[in-house]
């Protein structure tokens, strides 16, 4: 479950650097919940073909939080949220920045 929320908070920051076919098979899998079946037969190839495209697009979607971090700044600046110190949010964000 944990994998599912977080793939999901990475393609909200993310999907506009995904291809259209890329989209539609995340949103299929991740968002109507279709079986790898179901979307084989929706777009005319094998299970294993949208399988290793959902796999790809995991992946794209790793690669571009190990390299953009948008992800992990957008966390560190909900923890600020929580801080109750003016001079504390400070130091918060001047990490993230």
């Amino acid at each position: 479950m944990e994998d599912f929320v977080y793939y999901t908070e990475l393609y909200d920051l993310y999907k506009g650097l995904l291809t259209v076919k890329q989209k539609a098979y995340f949103e299929d899998y991740y968002f109507e919940n279709l079986s790898l079946g179901e979307m084989a037969q929706n777009y005319g190839v094998s299970r294993n073909a949208i399988s290793k495209q959902i796999h790809i697009v995991v992946a794209k979607l790793q690669e571009y939080e190990e390299i953009l971090h948008l992800y992990q700044k957008k966390k560190k600046l909900e923890e600020s949220l929580d801080l109750v110190s003016i001079a504390d949010i400070k130091k918060q964000i001047e990490s993230i920045l």
